[in-house]
């Protein structure tokens, strides 16, 4: 893609405010702005409230995960960004439909943040729902370092709840000095699951079966999970307790009952829950990630541990629990554009070959001379290529069907920026349910099918959320004009 034609399409997603500018003059202050400061860098967080050995980390402000954000629909807010890490940074607000400018894409819609530098997001909130924001610079090793947080827009008319509770999950690698090991960036990692940590993380301090979350008997608790991990899956279970789901990456859904065997939550991915709390004062449940042996295996994250305290109540609340849509626009399948993307590669993969730079390889010398390990429609890039063609054009408004065909070994959480679509089918059977999402899992071998309206303009990152895998090649550009 070339320069002039990236600008342009960043100009048009900003309103006629040129990308060239300096983040400060992106935007002129609106009326009512909320200002937030974020300030990424480097320093010692306890990660394990047993032992007062700190653990070096990268943060936003300071706080591991950075502070969770939040905000209410149409709030307007000024995101004045500081980077004070050793190298270039951005942050992207996953999940929210910020204008192509404000993506945090570096080399896509803005300059990477250097050093010492600051750049300025501003934007308003047209959803509610559970969101998070990172990096999207160097995201395999930032993200993994500790750069990610919680970003909550509340609900107009929220479900009547007792609590409303964030869980960051993330999980980090630690040495025997419980320092971070710093293997960011492995081939064996890019082609095979991704990096894993072997420490899980549950609001940045250490997940197990002595982490107690108090209850009171009786109260309702709405739960927002959010999965920050870089490669991690989590299939989580309440042991004697019925969990309805209530959204998925933010958008309402019908409520529903948990599955007995867990709710698969891919990196990027969120879910919010409801969970009645009718155990008796005194009694503890256990709280398990059911995992997925071999490559992960069951683990307890923590235990539901009721107080003695006289019950809040001692029937479940009778109140709707159902939340009101967001304005996203229908798609219309019967008009929509249909496009098929194929994703290749990997280990233990059939060989392939793929385009890089102009140039055919095969996946073997992708992996051996460049690092890279995956192909979308035959063609691998590294992470953020300064110059490269969209894989899609798209026109402004025009309803789409992607058909995403998933030739590897591997599972891929697929995420589009600036937009939510309809899950319509999996391996050809229809999805009953049709939940809005911007995530979404592709099992090996399988084929998904999603449905959107294009109707944010500018160039949007599409990429597997497993951010090895990113950086391996699994990432591309969707431009709307």
């Amino acid at each position: 893609m070339s320069i002039d034609r990236r600008r342009f399409l960043l100009a048009a997603s900003a309103l006629g405010v040129s990308s060239a500018l300096p983040g400060t003059l992106l935007a002129a202050p609106a009326r009512n702005e909320k200002r937030v400061d974020l300030t990424a860098s480097a320093f010692a967080a306890a990660l394990d409230p047993t032992t007062p050995t700190p653990t070096g980390v990268w943060s936003f402000n300071e706080q591991f995960p950075g502070p969770a954000l939040r905000f209410r629909r149409e709030d307007k807010v000024h995101f004045a960004f500081q980077n004070d890490l050793p190298q270039d940074s951005a942050v992207h607000w996953h999940g929210i439909r910020v204008p192509n400018a404000m993506d945090g894409v570096p080399h896509v819609t803005q300059d990477p943040v250097a050093p010492g530098d600051a750049f300025d997001y501003r934007f308003e909130f047209k959803d509610s729902g559970t969101f998070w924001y990172h990096p999207h610079q160097s995201s395999f090793e930032q993200v993994p370092r500790g750069l990610y947080g919680a970003l909550i827009v509340e609900e107009d008319k929220p479900p009547v709840v007792d609590r409303d509770e964030v869980w960051v999950l993330s999980d980090i690698k630690l040495d025997d000095q419980r320092q971070q090991v710093e293997d960011f960036g492995r081939i064996l990692d890019i082609a095979n699951e991704g990096r894993l940590g072997n420490q899980v993380l549950v609001n940045g301090q250490f997940a197990g079966s002595g982490r107690k979350v108090a209850v009171r008997a009786g109260e309702r608790l709405r739960l927002r999970l959010v999965n920050a991990a870089s490669a991690r899956f989590f299939r989580l279970a309440f042991e004697g307790h019925q969990a309805r789901v209530i959204a998925y990456d933010g958008q309402g859904t019908t409520p529903h009952t948990l599955p007995a065997d867990g709710l698969p939550l891919g990196p990027g991915m969120r879910v919010d829950l409801i969970i009645d709390c009718m155990g008796k004062p005194g009694q503890n449940f256990a709280i398990r990630d059911l995992g997925r042996p071999p490559l992960a295996p069951a683990y307890d994250l923590g235990t539901l541990a009721y107080g003695d305290e006289r019950p809040v109540r001692n029937k479940p609340l009778s109140s709707p629990i159902a939340l009101a849509p967001n304005r996203i626009a229908e798609p219309n399948l019967g008009k929509a554009s249909q496009h098929v993307i194929m994703f290749q590669g990997g280990m233990r993969g059939q060989p392939v070959i793929g385009m890089v730079d102009g140039k055919p390889s095969r996946i073997q010398d992708i992996m051996a001379k460049q690092g890279l390990a995956w192909t979308m429609n035959y063609h691998a890039q590294h992470e953020h290529a300064l110059m490269h063609e969209p894989f899609l054009h798209l026109k402004k408004g025009e309803s789409v069907i992607l058909r995403m065909i998933n030739d590897t070994a591997f599972d891929h959480p697929m995420h589009l920026h600036g937009h939510f679509f309809r899950v319509l089918a999996v391996n050809g059977k229809a999805n009953p349910r049709r939940e809005w999402r911007d995530t979404a899992i592709m099992g090996p071998r399988q084929t998904v099918d999603v449905a959107f309206v294009a109707d944010n303009p500018g160039e949007w990152m599409y990429h597997c959320h497993i951010l090895d895998h990113a950086a391996g090649g699994m990432m591309g550009t969707i431009a709307v004009e």
